[in-house]
């Protein structure tokens, strides 16, 4: 290294004016620097110091390191929890320059994940660490419990890993329960007939269906189970554990293009005001070309994001970035602000596969661009999974029934039989899912066990 310890410490104080000069609200900001195989670590378990034993984290961790191994795949600069204060991890063998654009790159997120109201209003950040710990003390002394032991646990973890992010999709919104529902549709249907009264008598008014349940589709599936399932008390603990961790990560994986965008924006911005040495600024320039570069063939999150707050910052304003970063998500965020003339810029378009050979369906014309907007939109962040939510409990053979809620695209069938078999493993009793095939038609998938039919 060309480097030590005090010059990053010199470097930090400097960002960190500049931070401040640029209006940045963040967290306290403290760095680590870990060599490839703690990094490697770190990026199995999702960048947290502390996770409950899992095969699942060693299978990504075998992984990552036979493809850096064998040089297909590179290692992050850098790692940024999002915690008060903030945490990151900076890679040892990064050269000055690198560390200097990363630590920059930090604050970028440290400022987003302080800010970005899906994080205000969806995770906690003074108690992060601490939740993560918890959870692992808790899982550990399920294993380490006699009458239960690791077979027991990850038979749990299993199945509740592949239904992680069937939760609540709206980041710090809270359903209501059925009793509330209920006394909202009686107090609604007494409006109604009020009105009726003062208007017009004739008008019939349907009386609500109290007696089914739920009585609205419930979005949260794993909350869903642990309130309503036939599981002892460990079983829905370690249930809640993977779903509350989910939540954790949802603002991340619903702002990931304006996350990084954000950070790329800022370390892009400080590192142009520092005054770098003419070596370090060409290599900055080098750097930052690489982390914002298109990538042919698919999204660049980098790009795309810092591309459209460049764009916004030159239409409306600095302030306006700033009030883009704290209120939007990548949906409503690309949606609004990838116009006609920025799908250009980014030159992006639409391929699909015709027999053995791709071809391009959609560019950015007058008309193209929207169906390209529009279908970035439908599988930016969460809107990538398929939306699963519970239609029906019958309260009598405790029949579960799920909905796909269908938007022109298909479930993967094997994907499908093999998630409502762990289901199953949950929730004990037969379960049933409706979907559409291709021509929309209703298909249902009915899991009784080891079994999934499909009629």
């Amino acid at each position: 290294m060309d480097y030590n310890v005090s010059d990053l410490e010199a470097w930090n104080d400097k960002i960190e004016a500049k931070v401040k000069e640029y209006g940045l609200d963040y967290y306290p900001q403290e760095f680590e620097i870990i060599g490839y195989n703690e990094m490697l670590s770190h990026e199995a378990y999702l960048g947290m110091p502390s996770r409950y034993p899992h095969w699942s984290f060693g299978k990504a961790y075998e992984k990552n390191k036979t493809l850096y191994s064998f040089n297909l795949t590179g290692l992050p600069y850098e790692m940024v929890i999002n915690s008060n204060p903030c945490i990151a991890y900076l890679m040892r063998d990064n050269t000055l320059l690198l560390q200097i654009l990363t630590m920059a790159h930090v604050y970028g997120h440290n400022d987003f994940f302080k800010n970005n109201r899906l994080f205000v209003e969806g995770t906690k950040a003074d108690t992060v660490i601490e939740m993560f710990k918890l959870d692992a003390d808790i899982i550990r002394s399920y294993i380490n419990d006699p009458s239960i032991g690791y077979n027991k646990v990850e038979h749990v973890l299993d199945a509740a890993h592949s239904l992680r992010y069937q939760v609540c999709r709206v980041v710090g919104f809270k359903q209501q329960s059925n009793d509330e529902l209920k006394e909202k549709m009686l107090v609604e249907y007494c409006r109604k007939i009020e009105e009726r009264g003062l208007l017009d008598e004739t008008v019939k008014i349907d009386e609500p269906d109290l007696t089914k349940f739920p009585l609205e589709p419930q979005d949260d599936l794993l909350k869903f189970i642990t309130s309503y399932g036939r599981l002892e008390e460990w079983e829905k603990q370690i249930i809640e554990i993977v779903r509350r961790e989910s939540l954790y990560f949802m603002p991340q994986i619903e702002t990931k293009i304006m996350n990084e965008g954000w950070a790329s924006y800022t370390h892009y911005n400080i590192l142009k005001s520092l005054n770098l040495p003419q070596t370090l600024h060409l290599e900055f320039i080098k750097r930052h070309n690489d982390v914002i570069a298109a990538i042919p063939g698919r999204l660049n999150p980098y790009y795309i994001g810092f591309k459209l707050f460049e764009d916004i910052e030159k239409r409306y304003g600095k302030d306006k970035i700033f009030e883009v970063r704290k209120i939007e998500r990548d949906n409503s965020f690309l949606r609004k602000y990838l116009t006609e003339e920025m799908c250009n810029k980014l030159g992006l378009f639409e391929y699909e596969q015709k027999g053995y050979d791709y071809v391009v369906s959609e560019v950015s014309d007058d008309e193209g661009w929207k169906k390209i907007r529009d279908n970035l939109v439908n599988d930016t962040g969460i809107n990538g999974l398929p939306y699963i939510r519970v239609k029906d409990l019958n309260l009598k053979t405790f029949v579960l029934t799920l909905e796909h809620v269908y938007d022109g695209r298909t479930l993967e069938r094997s994907y499908a039989r093999e998630t409502l078999k762990n289901l199953y493993k949950l929730w004990k009793y037969p379960i049933a899912l409706e979907s559409k095939d291709k021509t929309g038609e209703m298909i249902k998938f009915t899991c009784d066990g080891n079994d999934v039919t499909i009629e």
